[in-house]
């Protein structure tokens, strides 16, 4: 049975310990109020590499907070993307951050690349889904014979750049495939990297999580006669029934070049994420402001355009922002038990803002 997503109430005291230990005095007495730290007036907003996704968007968020929230600003940093995210917002250096759904459940349960230090965030929004492409080349795929994706047993696999959440989704994807790491020749690669390996021999296969129709792979495709390796039915049962968060996904054909049959696969949520101590009030503006202005997102990432609406925080990885609550309860979006923070009243809240108008 598929785990549910944490609230507060579900984390065992010892993660609640550890949590405590790992930051700083002055910052655990503030955990004591979830959503009551400070108003931030200058927020540094954590992404992923400049030819990414992630960087964009925070473009496109600072604007709008600048444009439009008085008294704030903020700045877009390039970073290693997810695991180095949430590690950024736990330590204090940053305040919002674009993050994979399972990178972010891992850092509030402690788990994986988390094991011991965990780090609690909350979503304001769910944004779309990166999908798990396993790329290789048509010859490539021919002589090793990938039907589903633990042919790979035995081959050279980039699992994606060290520390990046490609990595932490690709071995998270591992451990519910029962694949160990002595069973496949494991390379840490970025996209561009992968890339060159496999049309030098070098490789045999790796894993692009990304968005679909993602250019990386387009750009390989116009060179190269490429293939993307089919999760099987059981092997998505595995994952999706595991940890994680994933959800199944098919990727139609035609959507990258000589690809024309759809390949079964599947796929995990991003998502717009804070620390715990984020103000609650500034939560709700910012997170209000997204959407008042969610063509600017749009504008710099259009294939998230049937994502990028209210209803998707349902897949949020970890619990809402009390701030976002109030904000979705306006729009009349049910938040799930499951994804409220233990001790939030922002639902009683929001019913009362409402009656008043």
């Amino acid at each position: 049975m598929r785990r549910s997503k944490l609230s507060l109430v579900a984390i065992p005291a010892s993660v609640l310990m550890l949590a405590a230990c790992s930051q700083p005095a002055e910052q655990a007495a503030e955990d004591i109020e979830l959503g009551g730290g400070e108003v931030q007036s200058n927020l540094s907003i954590v992404t992923g590499g400049t030819t990414g996704v992630y960087y964009p968007i925070g473009g496109a968020l600072r604007g709008i907070i600048g444009d439009n929230l008085e008294g704030q600003s903020a700045s877009v940093e390039a970073t290693g993307a997810s695991v180095e995210n949430i590690r950024l917002l736990g330590s204090g250096e940053s305040h919002l951050a674009i993050v994979q759904g399972d990178a972010a459940d891992q850092g509030f349960t402690g788990t994986g690349d988390f094991e011991g230090d965990p780090v609690e965030t909350y979503s304001l929004a769910v944004l779309y889904p990166n999908v798990f492409h396993a790329v290789t080349l048509q010859s490539i795929a021919e002589r090793e014979g990938f039907e589903c994706f633990s042919d790979i047993i035995g081959t050279r696999y980039s699992v994606g750049d060290i520390g990046s959440g490609n990595e932490a989704t690709t071995n998270q994807v591992f451990d519910s495939l029962e694949i160990g790491p002595s069973e496949v020749e494991i390379q840490q690669l970025g996209y561009a990297e992968t890339a060159n390996a496999l049309t030098n021999n070098q490789l045999d296969a790796g894993s692009w999580v990304v968005g679909e129709g993602h250019s990386g792979i387009t750009e390989l495709g116009t060179t190269e006669d490429i293939a993307l390796i089919e999760m099987c039915d059981d092997e998505r049962d595995m994952i999706v029934s595991g940890y994680g968060g994933y959800t199944e996904h098919v990727v139609p054909g035609g959507t990258y070049p000589g690809i024309e049959d759809d390949v079964s696969t599947i796929a995990v949520w991003n998502a717009l994420v804070v620390p715990g101590t984020f103000n609650e009030d500034q939560a709700y503006e910012i997170t209000k402001a997204m959407f008042e202005h969610i063509d600017q997102v749009i504008g710099v990432y259009a294939p998230g355009e049937e994502y990028l609406v209210p209803e998707t925080i349902e897949n949020s990885p970890v619990p809402v922002h009390p701030g976002a609550i109030r904000f979705y309860e306006e729009q009349g979006v049910d938040i799930p038990a499951e994804l409220r923070p233990e001790g939030s009243e922002a639902g009683d809240s929001a019913a009362e803002d409402t009656d008043e108008e």
